[in-house]
């Protein structure tokens, strides 16, 4: 049966040729699985694009730090968002990223073993969140490059270590330094004015090894003393404990929303979808697909996930929701 391929499909498919990164080819990919029609003759085609997708992703997630020495490091922006994973010496940092990401991760039970920033890719449901490792910092001691990386990152995810009676005042020291450097942390949720958003990054404070505070003072604890109101959650990495909510609390970091694509007669495709800031709209979403969509934009239908706008007209306005489906009509 023949392919049937629309125009677009060959377009984007030229583009594949000239992605460098892994990550720009697993958007050339997914802007490719949103125009291939699905019918018999396209199976195979479809599933070598997603086995491509699998394939860089795991590229990127194996893909070494470009560190460097002084302020040049940098660490490329991959999945849904990227969120830097920061915290005091033997917090647990490293086995958190591991616990949450299943990736090889060097652990050990003495400091700084963890020596450069390293991406791993944590999988959420259908998207997959990078986090970065980072070097234990202190008020004393902080690599250069390390404020400008918590600048360009979408969100941070800060490690503290129940198990050590000084953790709080470790975790202060490191907010001061990092505020001499105009980085602040702020509550998930709360609003960011643009012209702060750079060096206001939403936070979320994971309280680690749970498994040594049972009855639950540390946790209660580290509350009253800490002197920035983090939102906390108490998690092991050791035994698993909240880590599900971890990641969903992680998630929520970036807001974002997951949109599905659809092909006019077609199911959505429900397993790759485009990760959108909150308040996108249809157009931002005809942008991510195709940059030439833009301009021949008509208007799109919208599948709600609780079923309450089942293929509602909208225009290019329309402000999408998390896990909408969009058909577009050019």
């Amino acid at each position: 049966m023949p392919a049937n391929l629309p125009p677009e499909y060959h377009k984007i498919e030229a583009t594949l040729r000239e992605a460098k990164t892994p990550q720009e080819k697993i958007e050339v990919c997914e802007k490719l699985l949103a125009v291939i029609p699905r019918h018999k003759g396209t199976e195979k085609l479809v599933a070598l694009y997603k086995s491509k997708i699998a394939k860089f992703r795991e590229e990127a997630q194996k893909k070494p730090s470009t560190a460097h020495r002084g302020p040049l490091v940098h660490i490329e922006a991959s999945g849904a968002g990227q969120v830097v994973v920061a915290g005091p010496p033997n917090a647990g940092k490293s086995s958190l990223v591991k616990a949450l990401t299943g990736a090889g991760v060097e652990v050990a039970d003495y400091p700084f073993t963890t020596r450069f920033p390293s991406p791993f890719m944590m999988a959420f449901e259908n998207v997959q969140v990078q986090l970065v490792d980072t070097p234990p910092v202190t008020s004393e001691f902080m690599e250069p490059w390390f404020p400008e990386m918590l600048k360009t990152a979408d969100a941070v995810l800060l490690v503290a270590d129940l198990g050590d009676t000084d953790t709080a005042s470790l975790l202060d020291g490191i907010v001061a330094k990092l505020r001499e450097k105009k980085v602040e942390f702020a509550a998930p949720g709360a609003g960011i004015p643009p012209e702060r958003r750079p060096f206001l990054k939403q936070t979320l404070l994971a309280a680690n090894k749970a498994d040594l505070d049972p009855d639950g003072k540390a946790f209660a604890d580290l509350g009253v003393l800490l002197e920035e109101p983090f939102e906390r959650l108490a998690v092991s990495a050791l035994t698993g404990f909240h880590l599900q909510e971890l990641k969903r609390r992680v998630f929520d970091l970036l807001r974002v929303v997951r949109v599905h694509s659809k092909a006019r007669g077609k199911k959505a495709e429900l397993d790759s979808p485009f990760a959108l800031r909150k308040g996108s709209t249809v157009l931002d979403m005809a942008r991510a697909v195709h940059k030439d969509f833009v301009e021949r934009l008509d208007f799109a239908r919208i599948w709600s996930k609780d079923g309450r706008i089942d293929g509602l007209r909208v225009n290019r306005d329309y402000v999408l929701n998390d896990e909408d489906v969009v058909e577009l009509h050019i």
